[in-house]
């Protein structure tokens, strides 16, 4: 199966669309507003890797370097991009996600909908880590051609410098992530943000965590901007605090960036009444999967409130659990935790170093 629609009972299976096409499949079928899409499976990702023969040469890249190294690492990187630049997507595959992007526009009735293209790994966005940030996302794409490409790309992420680093650190092959990819309705977003429905600096469930600036997410990920900020009561949705950014600049689109007014710059880019209906849908959600949430979201400006609250992803929420992880790692005594490091006992703990799942005879860390 090469393409799953975010409808279909196929689009629950995490092993064949990742965590983030999961997520949005959930809230889709769930009757959420969620921008309309469908995931380019795992299935596309082996067959690619296995098809085109850039499995065996990445494993021979890795397997020539000191992946601990990372200067070498760098190199192993760029070797890795330039194979994926040069490689071909079968014409199986780079058709059925023709087919799929075409129908999406006809459902919609737009000829070359402007799309996100947005990794979907297996082993992202789990309850333990968030690869959030590592892999690529790309935004405003049109045209079949400019599509496949950009899922190629996708792929390609998982062997950035920061992926490879990332992975490592987890003991995870990189040649292991299976990655399916979203290919997503571009949201014309006013303003964009994430929530928490857990504070992730003190883990108070009783509010939730609201942070938007002005146009698409890229600002706000890339540090370019300090966000509003919203703290929301969880049991009477009322607001308890918040506080203005300095939010100047704001992406348009995924490559556009302009200088925000001064009027704008001195005015929350949520009303109340939007930050509490996003509340609203974060609390649904924690219900919906029995634990804290990390949610993206988007307030459309083409669309008519209430209608134009958009939800781009929810995933575990990992900031307040790992912290809680080293809270519970500093209360062990320091011999118990030498001990551990050491001999693998007392904790259960894994030896710095053992690398069980990377190509024999490399370490890293």
């Amino acid at each position: 199966m090469i393409t799953v629609d975010f409808s279909s009972p196929e689009a629950l299976d995490v092993q064949l669309v990742g965590g983030k096409t999961l997520g949005l499949a959930r809230m889709t079928q769930e009757g959420l507003s969620v921008a309309p899409g469908f995931a380019v499976t795992t299935d596309a990702h082996r067959a690619f890797l296995e098809g085109s023969g850039i499995n065996e040469r990445i494993g021979e890249i890795l397997l020539s370097h000191d992946l601990s190294d990372q200067e070498q690492l760098i190199v192993v990187a760029r070797l890795i991009e330039r194979e994926f630049s040069a490689a071909t997507v079968a014409d199986d595959i780079a058709d059925a996600i023709g087919l799929r992007y075409r129908e999406l526009g006809d459902r919609l009735g737009i000829g070359d909908v402007s799309v996100a293209v947005r990794s979907s790994a297996t082993a992202e966005d789990t309850a333990e880590s968030s690869f959030a940030g590592e892999y690529e996302t790309f935004l405003g794409i049109v045209g079949v051609d400019d599509v496949v490409e950009h899922v190629k790309r996708c792929w390609g992420s998982a062997f950035t410098p920061h992926a490879l680093t990332y992975a490592l650190d987890r003991e995870l092959s990189p040649l292991e992530v299976s990655m399916a990819v979203v290919v997503q309705k571009t949201v014309k977003a006013r303003s964009s943000g994430v929530m928490f429905t857990v504070s992730p600096s003190t883990g108070d469930r009783s509010r939730i965590v609201i942070e938007a600036s002005w146009g698409v997410g890229l600002a706000v990920v890339g540090g370019e901007v300090s966000p509003d900020r919203f703290a929301i009561d969880k049991i009477n949705f009322g607001v308890i605090e918040k506080k203005l950014g300095d939010k100047r600049i704001e992406y348009v689109d995924g490559h556009t960036s302009r200088a925000v007014d001064d009027e704008r710059v001195a005015r929350f880019c949520l009303t109340d009444d939007e930050a509490i209906a996003i509340a609203r849908l974060g609390k649904v959600l924690e219900k919906l999967h029995k634990a804290p949430q990390d949610i993206e979201f988007a307030v459309d400006r083409e669309v008519p409130g209430p209608d134009n609250i958009m939800l781009l992803q929810c995933r575990p929420e990992t900031v307040w659990v790992a912290k809680q992880a080293e809270s519970r790692t500093a209360s062990i005594p320091l011999m118990d935790r030498i001990t551990s490091n050491v001999f693998g006992v007392a904790t259960g703990a894994i030896p710095t170093g053992k690398r069980s799942s990377l190509p024999e005879g490399h370490t890293h860390g």
